[in-house]
């Protein structure tokens, strides 16, 4: 009787996996023959920050809420603008208390400064958390009524933002191009992301000048996040001509800089290259989303603070080889664009020499292949959380469950 009753369990799971993925297919299927009616839109570049206030006088903002760390005011980085705009005689209100995954609880300090202050306009300056805690608290003004967990997910907000501007320190997040804000409970600590078009900031100031500071490691596993978005979203299911134009744009100008600036941080010209390169690839994982490395990453830096570009850059190469052949194709077409392989190369050699040229790269910019926060009693329910974002929003090329996806969190313990 028991072993009829486990051949039943066993039958059972299998039969819900199946309809699992068939399931996770017809929504990406859907979404993918929609992407062509949907309200995307890039933002408008700014070169430089002494052009915002030409830019906020247009669109008639005279008082702004600027978002940022405590981090990044420490080092003087905004002490340009705070002038540029004081000088144009725009108020400005200043929350420098985001932190590096962003919480609820720093959402609401934020939404209330701005309502305290009158202010008509939101500048997030940093990097993903910053602008992640900038759209967050836009969404907090038109929506105060209802809690952020509440609109996690997909088109949930529905209301347009006041005016927001990004201005990114880094070159990695591209969140100044992108739908999305992640962010963090304060109690339960789960990290989730809010989805909708409102959240695209309207305008994005690219100065390189800005990143000439940035340490040699935040530069490389930053770098690292914008390559992780532009393969992602190349490889997945959901590509569009655009998309792929853009993600093969930042992939190139990842391979040729990335290394560059992380020897010598002062080549503006790099930098510019990579501000570029993580726009693009923000512009196609916007529309084509990532994939299971964005996902196992996520419950890392809800759980453990884990930096997101540097579990990005550990487990990148470890999913990209998890995917096997469904994946050579695309991965050998980006080999040829860098220029390291031919098209006669067969696809499996092409896409070994691109998954390879990564983990080099890695190396040469010091970053491992392990996360020591990882803590082996955490892995089913992290695992869970990962399945739970990733499906069946994220068209992977092939389909994973919570306990298939538990192999990464094992591979990147280091045991």
């Amino acid at each position: 009787m028991f072993g009829y009753s486990t051949q039943n369990y066993i039958l059972w799971d299998f039969v819900m996996f199946v309809l699992k993925k068939v399931f996770c297919r017809i929504f990406q299927t859907v979404f993918k023959i929609a992407l062509p009616f949907l309200p995307y839109r890039k933002p408008v570049i700014i070169d430089s920050v002494e052009d915002i206030p030409q830019v906020l006088n247009k669109e008639k903002s005279d008082s702004v809420l600027l978002i940022t760390d405590s981090g990044i005011r420490k080092l003087g980085l905004t002490n340009h603008l705070e002038s540029v705009l004081k000088t144009a005689g725009i108020k400005l209100t200043i929350y420098d208390k985001t932190v590096a995954n962003p919480t609820t609880v720093n959402i609401e300090e934020a939404a209330e400064l701005y309502r305290q202050n009158k202010c008509n306009g939101i500048i997030g300056f940093g990097g993903g958390s910053s602008m992640d805690c900038a759209k967050a608290t836009g969404v907090k003004i038109v929506r105060p009524h209802t809690p952020l967990g509440k609109m996690k997910g997909i088109l949930k907000v529905r209301k347009r933002l006041p005016l927001l501007i990004a201005i990114p320190t880094t070159a990695g997040t591209g969140s100044e191009t992108t739908l999305a804000a992640v962010i963090k409970d304060a109690e339960t600590k789960y990290k989730y992301a809010i989805n909708d078009f409102p959240l695209i900031p309207r305008y994005a100031v690219l100065e390189p000048e800005i990143t000439l500071s940035l340490p040699p490691f935040i530069t490389a596993t930053t770098g690292l996040d914008a390559l992780t978005h532009a393969v992602e979203a190349y490889i997945g299911n959901s590509t569009t001509y655009d998309t792929r134009m853009d993600a093969l744009l930042a992939v190139r100008l990842i391979f040729d800089n990335v290394v560059k600036v992380y020897k010598d941080g002062s080549l503006k010209e790099a930098r510019r290259d990579m501000l570029k390169a993580s726009f693009y690839a923000g512009c196609a994982f916007t529309k084509s989303y990532v994939g299971y490395v964005h996902a196992v990453a996520h419950t890392l830096g809800g759980e453990y603070n884990t930096p997101h570009g540097l579990a990005n850059a550990v487990l990148l190469p470890f999913v990209l080889e998890s995917y096997g052949r469904a994946a050579h194709k695309k991965l050998a077409r980006l080999a040829v664009h860098v220029g390291l392989a031919s098209k006669e190369t067969p696809k499996e050699e092409a896409a070994k020499a691109f998954i390879q040229a990564i983990r080099d790269m890695k190396a040469q910019m010091s970053i491992g292949d392990t996360i020591a926060d990882i803590k082996e009693e955490d892995i089913p329910r992290l695992a869970k959380l990962a399945d739970k974002e990733a499906n069946p929003l994220y068209p992977v090329p092939v389909l994973m469950n919570a306990k298939e996806l538990e192999k990464f969190y094992f591979t990147v313990m280091g045991k």
